[in-house]
């Protein structure tokens, strides 16, 4: 059964969309109040301050992380067939639009002007995925699927900031596309001969 949206859930939903689209700063409750249907007062109501709703749709950004990496590690045993799939989740989402960028990956970029407790969890998000990240190389390695240049952090971060840059240089050139042209060589590199 689908759960109904609440209005909570629309705010979020909306300042999600705004932030992909303009960065912290580049929106306003009254910005939100416009997309939702809603008064401003309505959206104060449920996050008192901008710090509040940025901060609670990050933690949740973060949720849903953890809950997609478990589903991952379940459904799909190989370390090198998750790379793939993590690489393939976000071929479509910049493809279709439906996330056409990481939410935390673009707070990273504005943290000198995020309120602190927003600028920590953005990093708690990419620590689970670095480290997710390093366990799926380092388990690779191991079974003589990955090979690896370096230690798996350092692999881990490489690639992670790979699949960010990429989705900056799909972004800038306008060109969905591009995301997956520089992600799949990197596929390559790490998969082992078989």
């Amino acid at each position: 059964m689908k759960k109904l949206s609440t209005t909570s859930d629309d705010i979020l939903a909306s300042a999600r969309n705004l932030i992909v689209a303009g960065g912290y700063n580049g929106f306003s409750y009254a910005d939100i109040a416009e997309v939702v249907g809603i008064r401003k007062a309505s959206i104060h109501h449920h996050f008192p301050a901008k710090a509040d709703l940025v901060r609670t749709l990050v933690a949740g950004y973060r949720e849903g992380a953890r809950a997609g990496i478990a589903e991952m590690e379940r459904s799909i045993p190989q370390p090198i067939d998750q790379l793939r799939a993590y690489v393939a989740y976000w071929t479509k989402c910049i493809g279709d639009g439906t996330a056409p960028f990481c939410v935390c990956a673009l707070l990273a970029s504005e943290l000198p002007i995020v309120p602190d407790d927003v600028a920590a969890e953005v990093k708690g998000f990419f620590r689970t995925l670095s480290t997710w990240l390093a366990s799926v190389l380092e388990r690779g390695a191991q079974l003589g699927e990955i090979r690896l240049a370096s230690s798996p952090q350092v692999e881990a971060d490489a690639f992670m900031a790979t699949v960010h840059g990429a989705m900056l240089s799909a972004r800038a050139f306008g060109d969905p596309t591009l995301f997956e042209t520089i992600m799949t060589p990197q596929l390559q590199r790490l998969a082992a001969p078989r």
